[in-house]
């Protein structure tokens, strides 16, 4: 699995013109998911994504995890995340996962948030989202299972 972390103060996702999901302080995720990823990956990037350090503290140090700040996660699903643009002008998405699998694992990622007391708002899997935000910094963030 692989996941794209911004730091935002604000962010929406849209399908159709209606706001699905918005939250406020926290992190935006972008996820994608492979053939090979599995519960456990779920299970790492969520205690990654959660405990990481990447909010600043009262001496402006990034030393503050989500969890310090109560901050809250905007989760949206992204096959692109595993477009491979090596070859040609057009991607290759063979490397995502079929749709059937990654709902299953994004759901769980987006359970296991919840799990863990987090707040949590998610876009619509399968459909076209318009995603806004805020980034802050801008910080932004890659993690991929595949590197624990």
């Amino acid at each position: 699995m692989k996941a794209v972390i911004q730091r935002t103060k604000e962010a929406s996702v849209q399908v159709n013109n209606e706001v699905v999901g918005s939250i406020d302080y926290g992190y935006v995720v972008l996820l994608g998911v492979t053939h090979e990823d599995t519960e456990e990956d779920a299970k790492y990037l969520v205690n990654k994504i959660i405990n990481l350090r990447v909010f600043e503290d009262q001496d402006g140090k990034m030393n503050l995890s989500l969890k310090d700040v109560d901050g809250s996660i905007l989760s949206i699903s992204q096959f692109t995340l595993y477009g491979d643009t090596k070859k040609g002008r057009r991607p290759n998405f063979i490397q995502a996962a079929k749709p059937d699998a990654a709902k299953s694992l994004y759901e769980l990622f987006n359970q296991l948030i919840k799990d863990q007391g987090i707040p949590l708002e998610t876009g619509v899997f399968g459909e076209m989202m318009d995603v806004q935000l805020i980034n802050i910094g801008p910080v932004t963030l890659i993690i991929d299972s595949k590197d624990k």
